[in-house]
């Protein structure tokens, strides 16, 4: 992974939390409820700056972050506290947090993005990289046949297993004309030439975007579903590390694909936050459901304490997950 491509993973994490992290902030604020700090990472703090009664801090570790409430975890007088507003208000600013992960993601997945001409990428080795077809070449015609989208392209080049095609491309302004003869690959038995198109936005359709976001939130509660009763392998599972690495080979092939790849994590963080366990928001929901129905709150020191034990498992929870993609991924040589 090369420095550019490290700097991209942790923005992509940051914005994705601080976006997570300003759901609770925003209802918190507007609800007269006093936050202490509103943090982007964990760990030491390494800037801070204080406005009103919020410290805005930047953390060591670029993962994570927290918006700290008075009254959130212990038991607090202060009329602008936490505990002392009226459950509805708590539920809402708990609830907003995920809530905001997935209008990122219903966002993000409105726009409607198709393949365009240019080329995006010429895998080594194939036949356009050995005719000399270059990254950002923009094919204009195959065959004397004007191509007009991706498809066509991929029609014509089907249409021609190991016979030579003549195509027709610009390049910074010129054109040049190539001659290459397609293959058909061993595993997909595709017809392929070695080349991926660009992406491009073509419009914006917010129905597009909820049904995608839907039915993403669909698989991913069906894979869950799985692997908590063992007909799905935690192999499956990445954490921070695997996510990094994803995060890099998306980036390698454009925005677009990495602006794809921060939706569907921001969506996996808001479903991973609603579950129902300690520390997580689905873990303070919860509480909050049982204050409703017992019509009374459960003491904070023991609702912190629980969470602090969830806290705890889920941190061990993530240093084994974040070895074992070390082992997946083949990162471990890189600490020898």
């Amino acid at each position: 992974m090369n420095f550019g491509n490290a700097v991209v993973s942790i923005l992509v994490f940051a914005i994705i939390v601080m976006i997570h992290e300003f759901g609770h902030f925003i209802i918190a604020k507007l609800s007269g409820i006093r936050v202490e700090e509103f943090a982007i990472g964990m760990g030491p703090k390494i800037y801070g700056k204080k406005r009103g009664e919020t410290l805005y801090s930047l953390r060591t570790i670029p993962i994570g972050g927290f918006c700290k409430m008075t009254g959130e975890d212990e038991s607090s007088d202060d009329v602008k506290a936490f505990n002392k507003k009226p459950l509805h208000i708590r539920m809402a600013v708990i609830f907003f947090g995920p809530l905001m992960n997935f209008l990122l993601a219903i966002l993000i997945f409105s726009l409607v993005i198709t393949q365009s001409t240019i080329i995006n990428e010429v895998i080594q080795g194939k036949p356009a990289h050995v005719a000399g077809i270059q990254k950002g070449d923009k094919i204009i015609e195959i065959n004397g046949t004007k191509t007009e989208d991706w498809s066509s392209i991929k029609h014509s080049i089907s249409s021609n297993p190991n016979t030579p095609i003549n195509i027709t491309l610009e390049r910074n302004k010129e054109i040049k004309n190539i001659t290459v003869t397609p293959i058909v690959d061993n595993e997909t038995k595709d017809t392929i030439i070695g080349i991926t198109p660009s992406l491009k936005i073509a419009g914006i359709s917010f129905k597009n975007g909820f049904y995608s976001t839907f039915e993403m939130t669909k698989a991913m509660v069906n894979f869950l579903g799985k692997l908590f009763t063992g007909r799905a392998s935690s192999d499956d599972v990445s954490g921070p590390v695997g996510i990094i690495v994803f995060i890099n080979e998306a980036a390698k092939f454009g925005f677009l694909y990495l602006l794809n790849l921060t939706a569907f994590l921001s969506l996996n963080l808001g479903i991973i936050n609603l579950l129902p366990i300690p520390a997580l928001d689905g873990g303070r929901l919860l509480f909050l459901f049982i204050e409703l129905i017992r019509r009374k709150p459960i003491e904070a020191e023991k609702e912190g304490f629980i969470n602090f034990v969830g806290f705890v498992a889920l941190m061990v929870l993530a240093v084994i997950i974040a070895y074992k993609d070390l082992i997946k991924f083949g990162l471990l040589n890189f600490f020898r």
